[in-house]
């Protein structure tokens, strides 16, 4: 685990533990009116898993902290509080407890930090923006005085692209993302295969049978592995259940019986085209072994892991180095400036990978094997 001690020579950040106590009530009520932390709720944080708290010293003692929570079965991190004694700020060291929390959210396999901060905090704002955190987003009445939050979210990890990484392409749609997987799988094993809108929709169309509350539908496994197929690759689908998939959210009766129907009907061509369709999930094991032999895989994740939302989500896996799978993500927040720098060449550590690597709350995992020749 990354040692939290940062190397200025006037301030050592470390792990907090009950002696602290005392100063941290003080910090507390030194820098916040309202929506303060108890003497209890520091003491809760420091005993109890599922959050770290860092604390920073100088020669006088204890002088700022910042509390870090993860969110359980994610690989999202919130930075609850952050507080420095009057008489260390405007030197550093809020940027250096910063630093310290998205580290050790980084230990956590986070891939993610988020945090709330007041409007009217122009100062915080700044150092946020500068550190590389965008807002995403607003909560109402939030503080105790009814004051809104601005919602800020900046990535833990960043791109390790290299020149052996296949092409990426950036979904155009909200619906769109295993489509932009196939072009990329594609033009993986066929340089000449081109990128388009044309192609991205022509895929989708082939492989759709996802009915959602509103908006239109994804991409269902067994249907891109046929379309795959008939372009000439060799394709093999995990899946943790029986088809069909996605009709657990899927009130009305008629759109239930046409997505089975549409799902049975790809289950028949896979048949015909001899693609195997393996009931056992792919796992972190399984998945090493198919990249190691010059693969690539199409997993469905959830968003929520991510990003806090519930929408399933196909990403490209292509590789592995370090413990971490390599991952072309085609979603781009672009509302949120994000370049396909932010979303292509993801390191992801194994552990995160697992949990995300499931939807839903009947937890579906699905994956589709693509390999550059079809099976004899």
């Amino acid at each position: 685990m990354t040692d939290p001690s940062r190397t200025r020579a006037d301030i050592r950040i470390r792990e907090s533990s009950l002696a602290d106590l005392d100063a941290l009530v003080d910090i507390e009520n030194a820098c916040f009116d309202s929506d303060r932390l108890s003497r209890r709720s520091f003491r809760d944080f420091i005993r109890h898993g599922r959050s770290t708290l860092l604390v920073s010293e100088g020669e006088a003692g204890i002088n700022g902290y910042v509390l870090i929570l993860y969110r359980r079965g994610t690989a999202l991190a919130r930075l609850y509080s952050i507080a420095l004694a009057p008489s260390a700020r405007g030197g550093g060291l809020a940027a250096a407890l910063m630093g310290a929390g998205e580290d050790i959210a980084r230990d956590h396999d986070c891939l993610s930090l988020r945090l709330e901060v007041r409007p009217d905090n122009a100062a915080a704002i700044a150092l946020y923006t500068r550190l590389g955190y965008r807002q995403f987003g607003k909560y109402l009445d939030y503080y105790e005085d009814h004051a809104d939050a601005l919602r800020f979210e900046k990535p833990l990890v960043r791109s390790v692209l290299t020149a052996n990484a296949p092409s990426y392409y950036s979904q155009t749609s909200e619906f769109t993302c295993g489509p932009a997987c196939m072009m990329m799988a594609l033009k993986a094993f066929d340089p000449a295969v081109g990128f388009s809108r044309v192609e991205e929709f022509r895929l989708w169309r082939e492989s759709t049978t996802v009915f959602m509350q509103s908006g239109h539908g994804g991409c269902e496994p067994v249907g891109m592995a046929v379309a795959l197929a008939r372009k000439g690759l060799s394709v093999e689908v995990f899946l943790n259940r029986e088809p069909p998939l996605f009709i657990d959210s899927v009130r009305l009766k008629d759109q239930r019986e046409a997505l089975t129907l549409i799902q049975e009907d790809y289950r028949r061509e896979a048949d015909e085209l001899g693609i195997a369709v393996h009931i056992e999930p792919l796992d972190n094991n399984a998945l090493s072994a198919a990249l190691e032999e010059g693969a690539y895989a199409i997993v469905l994740v959830s968003l929520y892991q991510m990003l806090g939302s519930r929408t399933p989500h196909w990403v490209l896996v292509y590789g592995e180095e370090n413990g971490r799978f390599l991952i072309h993500d085609p979603w781009v927040e672009k509302d949120a400036l994000e370049t396909e720098s932010a979303a292509a060449a993801l390191p992801i550590p194994r552990e995160a990978f697992e949990r995300m690597a499931r939807w839903g709350r009947g937890r579906l995992r699905a994956a589709v094997i693509v390999r550059k020749e079809q099976a004899e």
